[in-house]
């Protein structure tokens, strides 16, 4: 690993919310986390309230603007898959 490479933050192509977890789709791999993982606010918030998600333009970040969550997404994912 290049020390260019050690330090690429991870991108999400897309990210879906479903009835058990939020879905992250990465250039190498799908990750499906249960809500209780992200976070609190999240495992607390209605299904309507987690599927109006924006994934940010880059990949890096998402945006819940129903219940103000903002998560970044290579932490997110850092202990899955």
């Amino acid at each position: 690993m290049t020390a260019s490479t050690m330090f690429q933050p991870l991108l999400a192509r897309e990210i879906r919310a479903t009835a058990q977890g939020l879905l992250v789709v990465l250039p190498d791999r799908d990750v499906l986390m249960p809500w209780s993982e992200c976070s609190p606010r999240l495992a607390a918030a209605s299904d309507s309230q987690r599927a109006e998600a924006h994934l940010s333009p880059s990949g890096y970040g998402i945006h819940w603007p129903l219940i103000d969550e903002d998560l970044a997404v290579g932490p997110l994912v850092a202990g899955c898959g």
